[in-house]
């Protein structure tokens, strides 16, 4: 019996001593993970599984590790058993969805973020939820970035790349040929340092192409920006200056941007910025084409949330001004980085906030018209972008080639650089213009056709009369302006065999206005002909002409507006124009009084004109016809009703020449 207690006894010590071993080990792996050791966080909570203590809280943990470490793949496989747990956290829906995202499982992962909104989470307002055609739309767009290949990449974390004057800067993690390596515990890769290397070599890139001089420290440091006169280097580093690292209050090392100077073929004098705090992490820097503003994302307080970007304006000595966080439209809950601005002034940004294809994604921005005020944000779409990290974007001067980093499936290493050239998105533009008075044509219908003429594009100009049409490359078109004052005109041209660096195709286009000054005018009820020079009528427009009340010629005021139209076109639009004038009576009355009342409504319509400012010289002639001229069967003798006999008292216009 004794023997039989001591057994038990025995027994339930062992299982405490395990329990108490198992414990310590959850308590290891909570605090590797609180300081961002993940890597050997996993390997301690995957122990804790396999041993079945404490199994829902590991898996949970465990999925997060991998999630952190930017592994979407084991984070999904991880979070898939989470949410089958009871009462498992509802953030755990919308984790398990994003790292289906990061797998292309974008059908799987909509349906759990909606399981995560009914379940009562709230998504931010640029969440992927939003927008369900969103991956449809990305893949289905025309390509513009082509993937060049790099030499240069290695095994471990590479990005940053940053071209300038013929060399290439990076931020890697390669460091294998020291003795002793000093290890990052969130990935348990070496410390970041700064490399160079020539663009285009093809020669290995080893530890002996670290940047010289005072830049690489013992910890992170790097990616970095280089002014244009190549004088200074901004670039992030851990809070490590003066072989001093700083902390902040919970024990951590953040992130600074210090400036470096060019001196004597070295980089030297490293500084410390104003912008900078012990408390938070301030880094990625991106300078502006004259170098009078410092791009950056920091996690300080006062943001929309997780890291955002900030922009300081750089005085001429160097000093910098108060960040200013540039606004909701670019920055989100979540985390924004790694800003890049072209020469355009475009800026260029990873985030995970934003719609997109997966994990980090690139976007590019639309500018407004203030100073750093921008109205949109463009998914930069694949190859660019993919289901997992992509990152550190830049463009060259031209353009037209960059860089950018992804840790996607295909790679050599964690992160991989990644070289690319575009092929713009090609456009035609133009003016329409009056032939006559070279005035700009508003309205005016665009239509562009390819060269089996179908019609592609349509469009109608601005107040300027501009239009602006994208086209694809390496194909023929022509072009067809329209307006109904005018005679159409159109226009062949190609797209073929041009560099890559031309955007735009200039096509202006001239219209010829119609002989026609009802049309041109935009008159309610006047009748005009046209004739040529050798006075042969060409023309009859159906329109109503300036119409007479019985027996009188004086002016009704309704067709008084009709005539300051005419005198406003032959003053301001045209003003070569010569016209002439002819009056008409009904059959009704003598042939004498209705020649005599035809040639005062001639006059009186003439001498309206001329009130209004009209050049009498602009007037060849104005003459009456009486009832000679009638435009219906209401002759002497036939009985017609009053509408009738009102079209037959008329004034017309003829153009007889508008240059």
């Amino acid at each position: 019996m004794k023997i039989k207690n001591y057994a038990i006894v025995c027994i339930a010590l062992m299982m405490g001593f395990s329990g108490f071993s198992q414990q310590g080990k959850q308590k290891r792996a909570d605090t590797l993970f609180n300081k961002f050791s993940f890597v050997k966080a996993a390997e301690v909570y995957r122990d804790l599984i396999e041993n079945r203590y404490n199994t829902d809280y590991a898996t949970r943990k465990l999925a997060d590790c991998y999630a952190l470490l930017r592994d979407p793949r084991n984070a999904s496989r991880y979070y898939k058993k989470v949410v089958a747990q009871k009462n498992a956290p509802v953030e755990y829906y919308y984790r398990y969805a994003q790292a289906l995202r990061g797998i292309k499982d974008y059908k799987e992962s909509q349906i759990w973020l909606e399981r995560f909104k009914d379940s009562g989470g709230v998504v931010n307002a640029n969440d992927f939820s939003k927008n369900v055609n969103f991956i449809t739309s990305v893949f289905n767009a025309k390509q513009q970035y082509f993937l060049d290949k790099v030499r240069f990449n290695s095994k471990f974390s590479d990005f940053g790349a940053f071209e300038h004057k013929g060399k290439i800067y990076f931020a890697s993690s390669r460091d294998e040929g020291v003795a002793v390596k000093r290890l990052y515990g969130w990935n348990e890769q070496p410390f970041l340092d700064v490399y160079v290397t020539d663009v285009g070599s093809k020669r290995n890139v080893d530890y002996s192409a670290k940047l010289e001089g005072d830049v690489n420290s013992i910890y992170h440091d790097g990616p970095v920006t280089i002014t244009k006169d190549g004088k200074f280097m901004y670039f992030s580093r851990n809070n490590f200056k003066d072989n001093i690292e700083k902390k902040d209050s919970k024990g951590l090392t953040n992130m600074k941007i210090y400036r470096a100077t060019f001196r004597d073929n070295t980089w030297t004098d490293v500084e410390d910025l104003s912008i900078n705090s012990d408390d938070y992490s301030t880094q990625h820097p991106a300078l502006n084409a004259d170098g009078t503003k410092l791009y950056f994302s920091s996690d300080r307080p006062g943001g929309f949330g997780g890291s955002d970007i900030y922009v300081v304006n750089i005085s001429p000595n160097g000093i910098l001004g108060t960040p200013k966080n540039i606004g909701n439209i670019v920055n989100t809950e979540n985390a924004e980085g790694f800003p890049f601005i072209n020469n355009e002034g475009v800026l260029f940004f990873s985030s995970d906030g934003h719609v997109g294809l997966g994990l980090l994604d690139i976007f590019g921005t639309i500018i407004g018209e203030g100073d750093d005020e921008y109205v949109d944000v463009i998914n930069l779409g694949v190859p660019v972008n993919s289901n997992y990290d992509d990152f550190s974007f830049t463009m060259n001067d031209n353009g037209i080639t960059g860089y950018f980093a992804s840790n996607r499936v295909g790679g050599r290493g964690s992160d991989d650089i990644y070289a690319y050239h575009r092929e713009p998105i090609m456009q035609v533009e133009g003016v329409v213009t009056d032939a006559i008075n070279t005035k700009p044509i508003a309205n005016s219908v665009i239509t562009l056709f390819d060269d089996q003429d179908n019609q592609i594009a349509y469009m109608v100009t601005d107040e300027n009369g501009f239009y602006q049409i994208n086209i694809d490359r390496n194909k023929d078109y022509k072009i067809v302006a329209s307006q109904k004052k005018y005679i159409d005109d159109y226009r062949k041209f190609t797209s073929k065999n041009l560099q890559t660096e031309l955007v735009t195709i200039t096509a202006n286009l001239l219209l010829n206005p119609v002989q026609d000054i009802i049309k041109l005018a935009d008159l309610n009820s006047i009748h005009f002909e046209y004739e040529t020079n050798d006075s042969t009528l060409v023309k009859n427009a159906k329109l109503n002409p300036i119409y007479f009340d019985f027996e009188k010629y004086t002016i009704r005021k309704e067709y008084a507006l009709e005539l300051d139209k005419i005198v406003k076109l032959m003053t301001v639009d045209y003003p070569d124009m010569v016209i002439r004038i002819e009056a008409h009576t009904d059959s009704r009355g003598t042939l004498d009084y209705n020649d005599k009342l035809s040639t005062n409504r001639a006059n009186s319509t003439y001498e309206y004109l001329i009130s209004k400012g009209l050049d009498p010289s602009r007037i060849t002639e104005h003459k009456g016809y009486g009832e000679r001229r009638l435009i219906n069967d209401c002759a002497d003798g036939v009985d017609c009703e009053e509408e009738k006999h009102q079209l037959n008292r008329r004034t017309e216009f003829i153009v007889v020449k508008m240059e």
